[in-house]
């Protein structure tokens, strides 16, 4: 604590490393950002690999990406007459796809980290237990949003999840189409994949960043076991 107290205060001096150094041994500037740095490269990494194991997403329930709202709305109907298997499928098959975007994210991270700079660090420092994190999802989410979209619709492909929205589609009472009085005049299937594919980016995002606030926690909580060297100087 008196570490963190003696940290900040140095930093938001903005003392010469020289002097940072001289007042608590080898601690510079430097290494408080290399501290950041590595608190938070380390937890977007535990994070990613986490969720990027199968059923990293679908087995967890603080991270499960259910169906989009109106279409959980139908799979709740379908299941009442025995006919949500293709839905339900469908449901599998996102957190697939969000499983198998997780090294994508990973790679984003490291450039978002990568750029934070000795002022960022201050207000990380400063702040509370997912200070970091915070940073992190403030500096990284529009982009990640963005470069993670092809990444997930590659997924989707891949996982077979467009093919089951495809499916989903003759799950119809007496041949009248359910999922188009859901999209008004749309065409179904494209306005149904357009849906999943929003919805799937946004929850994966949100359980990534669950878990690397999870992990960041750790680390100030317990340097020494969950980190590296300038990990424990910086916030043991």
């Amino acid at each position: 604590m008196l570490r963190r107290q003696f940290i900040l205060s140095t930093l938001a001096l903005g003392l010469a490393p020289a002097a940072f150094a001289q007042g608590y041994g080898r601690l510079s500037q430097g290494d408080a950002r290399s501290g950041i740095r590595a608190a938070l490269d380390t937890a977007a990494r535990l994070a990613t690999n986490r969720l990027g194991q199968t059923d990293g997403f679908f087995a967890d329930p603080a991270v499960h990406i259910p169906l989009p709202r109106n279409i959980a709305s139908l799979q709740t109907q379908l299941r009442r007459v025995g006919m949500s298997g293709p839905v339900d499928d469908l449901e599998l098959r996102i957190n697939r796809s969000a499983e198998a975007a997780m090294p994508e994210a990973g790679r984003i991270f490291n450039d978002a980290i990568q750029s934070i700079t000795v002022g960022d660090a201050v207000s990380i420092v400063r702040g509370g237990d997912t200070a970091a994190t915070d940073f992190l999802r403030g500096r990284s989410e529009r982009r990640l949003t963005g470069l993670l979209r092809p990444s997930m619709e590659s997924a989707l492909t891949g996982s077979g999840a467009y093919r089951a929205v495809d499916a989903v589609e003759p799950q119809i009472s007496g041949g009248q189409n359910l999922l188009g009085s859901l999209f008004g005049n749309r065409s179904a299937t494209g306005s149904l994949r357009d849906t999943v594919t929003d919805h799937a980016v946004s929850r994966a995002i949100d359980g990534v960043f669950h878990y690397i606030g999870q992990e960041e926690r750790a680390i100030r909580q317990d340097p020494v076991r969950r980190g590296t060297d300038i990990l424990r100087r910086v916030f043991g």
